[in-house]
């Protein structure tokens, strides 16, 4: 394919949900006042997948973006604050570990904290993390604010993604965005080169466009149904293919942080909003049937359930290329991790602020869309195997389930991470990963491993040195947790 002049002036979304909202409300911000015509096609008949969502801390820059305030937020999609997740069996039966949000420690002599900790632990020290992490503090003692006075509590929401959507819907249609109710019927390509005309409606509208835009789900309608893009699925490392999602009453006062807690063939999250919790038990089809699975579920609610359940079957994947010919896939149109770091939001709010950077205007060049395809799919990557990391490390070998991922093997790109951990204390990552040093620090020590080395330049302090460091480091923690109100006292003030 080489580029031919193709105007991008008439930009078509189809779908809306999450991902067709966010991407209607960036594309409105971001060409305001623009000889472009924006429009969202999705049906009422049609449901979205939204349960409820847990994110990471850069869903912040996408909503200062739109100039949408945090009270705002936490108002209008019942929010809570995410200060990490607890992870519950996931380093045996009745093991707990908390990945948090933040930086464990502080860089020292330009090597990351964990290195003097790996050397104190030993010495024989406490194993003991927490002390060195704001989040995890806070988390454990159900505590909030945006800021202390020594700087930011990185943190981020829990909220209700179809309040989400309805928010940003609001927020497009004030920026000049169509809404088009109607289910698509045919979609029409161009016989020369294959590029997408139009879209047919099932009442004879027809919808012409430049850049189509499909945040159709699963289905895929576009990049899938009309382009048969193909899919790369990577369901020998992450065999969890169904999820039964359920919400109930709150019971008690909202956690600062999501669960994650291990299940006979899988694992089971709850998500607190302000108004009720959200759950969902994520599993492999193979070892459990999904009646089953909805009466365990049903089983372990913390409080009244609210809704009957909602069965989503998926496959851990992406497609073979997430730009094909005019047509970009956002949202579960591109790909599915399952949510057990939260990153579904982020990889749609990653895809939209990529595809806005490198936007056409007069063609659709195929140099673009080579290096567009290739950075989204190595971030794909790098979010798998932190996913597949936490199944690899499970220690468990209680049921079928957990014997099958056991024997799944690694990819080389993780195999070669955790043997660099597992032999130098290193974290091999690079900038711009979603997560760093302190993330696969938590879950990679969280789930038991013990380095065996860790960097030189830890050897340079002497141990009075490094105690009394590690004491200031304790005792400022301990200052700024002081500062915090109240999670619920936090909520409360919005």
């Amino acid at each position: 394919m080489s580029a031919r002049a193709r105007p991008v002036r008439r930009i078509v979304i189809v779908g809306g949900g999450s991902a067709g909202w966010m991407t209607a409300a960036a594309f409105g911000r971001a060409l305001a006042g623009q000889p472009h015509s924006i429009a969202l096609v999705e049906s009422e008949a049609i449901g979205t997948v939204g349960v409820g969502e847990a994110t990471v801390p850069p869903i912040h820059e996408f909503n200062r973006y739109l100039k949408i305030d945090q009270a705002e937020f936490l108002r209008a999609t019942h929010g809570t604050i995410k200060l990490g997740i607890a992870f519950e069996g996931w380093g045996g039966s009745d093991h707990r570990y908390f990945h948090p949000f933040g930086y464990l420690g502080v860089e020292m002599s330009g090597i990351h904290f964990h290195h003097f900790w790996l050397r104190h632990l030993a010495a024989g020290g406490d194993p003991d993390h927490g002390p060195y992490n704001l989040e995890t503090m806070a988390a454990r003692e159900g505590r909030f604010a945006p800021a202390t006075r020594h700087g930011p509590v990185h943190h981020a929401v829990q909220f209700d993604a179809a309040a989400y959507a309805r928010l940003l819907r609001s927020y497009a249609e004030d920026k000049g965005v169509v809404r088009i109710e109607g289910k698509v019927a045919d979609v029409r390509l161009d016989p020369e080169d294959g590029f997408i005309t139009a879209l047919a409606l099932d009442d004879g509208r027809t919808i012409d466009g430049d850049l189509f835009i499909d945040c159709s789900g699963f289905r895929g309608l576009l990049i899938e149904g009309a382009l048969q893009t193909g899919y790369t699925e990577w369901s020998h490392w992450l065999p969890c293919d169904s999820a039964i999602a359920m919400p109930c009453e709150g019971t008690g006062d909202p956690a600062p942080f999501t669960r994650s807690t291990v299940r006979e063939a899988g694992w089971q999250w709850r998500i607190p909003l302000q108004h009720r919790d959200g759950n969902g038990y994520v599993y492999s089809s193979a070892h459990l049937g999904h009646d089953e699975a909805e009466a365990l579920l049903r089983s372990r609610l913390p409080g009244a359930p609210l809704a009957d359940a909602n069965r989503l079957r998926f496959v851990a994947g992406h497609r073979k290329a997430i730009w094909n010919r005019n047509c970009v896939a956002i949202g579960l149109a591109g790909g599915f991790l399952e949510p057990l770091e939260s990153t579904s939001i982020h990889l749609i709010q990653t895809t939209i602020i990529r595809l806005l950077s490198l936007l056409p205007r007069d063609a659709i060049d195929p140099n673009v869309i080579r290096r567009f395809n290739r950075d989204a799919l190595h971030e794909y990557a790098v979010i798998r195997d932190f996913v597949i990391a936490h199944y690899a490390l499970a220690n468990r070998d209680d049921t079928p389930f957990w014997r099958d991922v056991a024997a799944a093997g690694l990819p080389d790109s993780l195999a070669e991470r955790i043997e660099a951990f597992r032999a130098t204390g290193n974290i091999l990552f690079e900038p711009g990963d979603l997560f760093g040093p302190t993330n696969w620090y938590a879950v990679l020590t969280g789930q038991g491993m013990r380095p065996q080395s860790w960097h030189p330049i830890a050897d340079g302090l002497s141990d009075e040195e490094l105690a009394t460091r590690l004491a200031t480091l304790r005792g400022r923690v301990a200052e700024q947790l002081a500062e915090l109100p109240p999670h619920v006292e936090f909520l409360r003030r919005l």
